[in-house]
């Protein structure tokens, strides 16, 4: 008692020991046909399933289903997986130890059924054999801490150590390393050792690009993460967001960069609203970002944005810089009133003007506008 006792308390303390017993079946199926019927009455009922392998104690759940043949999909089926909580799985006890049904289905009934069709019978079979396992937890583990290679890269790109290579981008110079730059981008990579490459460059001149977007551009290159925008401008504007943004996305297509221009595209997507949407769009277009310009149209097509989006500066731009948008435009805005009422005058367009839009500006009043 004593013995007991003590067991107990080291139970119900800290020191407590658990494990898990897991039982699964492991399943197999086989379709067995009987061609010629008619010659196979007298082989006789019951032996369905055997033990082939030595062993003993082989537990299994089985499953017998005859098809109909008729294309009316209504199978006689008798399955112990589902009633395996009433029984339990079968035991086959040694090799040669045999399941099956003496009396499954009448044979009267079977000649005269949709199951047998051209003398010919079709069976399905399924066996499940349960396997049993104890599952212990381990009783000693090491924390191993999440990959640090992106910040110590960051890091590396910050000191400039070991650095063989300067860009100058307008007013500022930034230092890197061509093999991490090659090994990022093919751009990079063809520049410096590319057939018509020069591995010996000291300096690159970056025209076309700001300071601060290459700078952003870089840090991804080393850390395979998009900077964040605070960390550049030291502001959380959503405008300065959205502009820097779009910007990194451009240089992202012009260096081959093809996971920073996703990244890009999802934060532009998460930041949509009337002012930004008109030059998202068209940097999608630009850049072909398929599913950035699908989410563009969508967003400006919506009743209670169209006429808002019109007004801005930046659908100013859109029509004289991708005029081929408005067509994209005009069909999305046709798509959407189809949807939102069938029975609901549709917004007016003639095949010669294209005038649309009834929009209602940021006062109220409402807009036409000639595309």
């Amino acid at each position: 008692m004593e013995k007991a006792g003590e067991e107990l308390v080291g139970i119900s303390g800290d020191n407590v020991s658990r494990s898990k017993s897991v039982s699964e079946t492991v399943n197999g199926s086989h379709q067995y046909t009987i061609q010629g019927y008619s010659l196979a009455k007298g082989m006789g009922p019951g032996n369905f399933f055997a033990l082939a392998s030595e062993g003993t104690d082989v537990r299994a759940l089985f499953e017998l289903t005859l098809l109909d043949q008729s294309g009316k999909e209504k199978h006689k089926v008798h399955s112990h997986f589902d009633r395996a909580l009433e029984s339990g799985p079968y035991t086959l006890k040694y090799r040669g130890s045999m399941w099956g049904y003496k009396r499954f289905y009448r044979r009267t009934s079977l000649e005269t059924s949709d199951y047998l069709k051209d003398d010919c019978l079709v069976m399905h079979c399924t066996v499940g054999v349960v396997k049993n396992h104890l599952v212990t937890p381990t009783q000693y583990a090491i924390v191993v801490p999440q990959s640090d290679m992106g910040s110590s890269l960051k890091d590396l790109l910050k000191s400039g150590f070991g650095s063989d290579i300067i860009f100058d981008v307008g007013v500022e110079t930034f230092k890197a390393h061509k093999l991490i730059l090659a090994a990022r981008s093919p751009v990079f990579n063809a520049q410096f050792f590319g057939l018509i490459g020069d591995p010996n460059v000291e300096k690159v001149v970056v025209e076309d690009v700001e300071p601060l977007v290459f700078k952003a551009m870089l840090i991804f290159m080393y850390s395979d993460e998009l900077p964040d925008v605070v960390e550049l401008t030291g502001s959380v504007s959503l405008c300065s967001s959205t502009n820097i943004t779009q910007h990194l996305l451009a240089a992202a297509d012009r260096y081959g960069l093809e996971r920073l221009k996703l990244l890009c595209e999802a934060k532009l997507c998460a930041e949509i609203n009337a002012d930004t949407v008109a030059s998202t769009m068209t940097l999608a277009e630009q850049h072909n970002c398929a599913h950035l310009k699908s989410v563009c149209l969508k967003y400006t097509a919506a009743r209670e944005n169209l006429g808002v989006v019109l007004q801005t500066e930046g659908f100013g731009y859109l029509e004289q810089s991708c005029p081929s948008l408005l067509s994209d435009l005009l069909a999305t805005v046709a798509v959407t009133e189809e949807d939102s009422s069938s029975g609901r005058k549709r917004l007016g367009c003639s095949s010669i003007g294209l005038n649309i839009l009834d929009g209602v500006d940021s006062s109220g009043r409402r807009t036409r506008r000639r595309l």
